[in-house]
């Protein structure tokens, strides 16, 4: 399971026809560039925490994806989003 870090007050900005958006951590004071995938995953956490299983689910609703690619483009999302201090795994 991941979540959205307790506490952040996240603000995103995307501007029309722009599939990328800013968004600002209030905690770390830091501000991200995203792109679609990345924007999509963190929707579908900060509605609520999720397995890995629901956010492939999210990717699969929003993109056109390669089954055997998803796995591994997967973890590299959720990977980039923990290094930005965004997600975490929610502790058990």
């Amino acid at each position: 399971m991941w979540r959205v870090i307790p506490g952040q007050s996240l603000r995103c900005r995307q501007w029309d026809g722009d599939e990328e958006a800013v968004l600002f951590n209030n905690l770390s004071g830091a501000t991200h560039l995203l792109g679609p995938a990345a924007l999509c995953l963190l929707d579908a956490l900060r509605a609520a925490p999720a397995t890995e299983a629901v956010l492939a689910d999210s990717l699969r609703t929003a993109f056109e994806v390669d089954e055997l690619e998803l796995p591994a483009q997967l973890a590299e999302l959720l990977d980039s989003l923990v290094r930005l201090d965004l997600i975490e795994p929610l502790p058990c």
